[in-house]
């Protein structure tokens, strides 16, 4: 197996705590009924996408630019985990896969929240 190109991911610890909960969440997704797989399911693999990307974007974007995207990020975040825990309340993810899935968006959380407060210490208001 040849190791993938390093374009610099490895400076955005959070990008890779996403990434690997979207791998859990590829690797359960085919295990959810019919049904929801292709309505909830695809709602939630499209938002672990979309939150990766803006912090993809975050990650390469001048400073100024950097806390909004962070702002987005945060929300995109927040309504993931709102459709995982649909997800679970309707069992279609039992409290296992769900933990293993909500544990480390609470720690992006964290981190994009440190990210900004990092972003505002350093570049105090005008």
């Amino acid at each position: 197996m040849s190791t993938p190109p390093n374009e610099n991911f490895n400076n955005l610890p959070v990008l890779q705590k996403v990434t690997d909960a979207y791998k859990c969440w590829h690797n359960t997704l085919p295990q959810i009924p019919r049904l929801t797989r292709y309505s909830l399911g695809e709602k939630i693999n499209n938002l672990f996408i979309e939150l990766a990307e803006l912090i993809l974007t975050a990650g390469f974007s001048p400073k100024s630019q950097k806390a909004v995207i962070i702002d987005k990020a945060s929300i995109k975040l927040d309504t993931l985990k709102f459709f995982l825990q649909t997800a679970w309340e309707l069992k279609t993810l039992d409290s296992k896969k769900f933990s293993n899935l909500s544990d480390p968006l609470v720690e992006v959380g964290r981190m994009l929240g440190g990210w900004k407060r990092q972003l505002i210490k350093e570049t105090p208001p005008a």
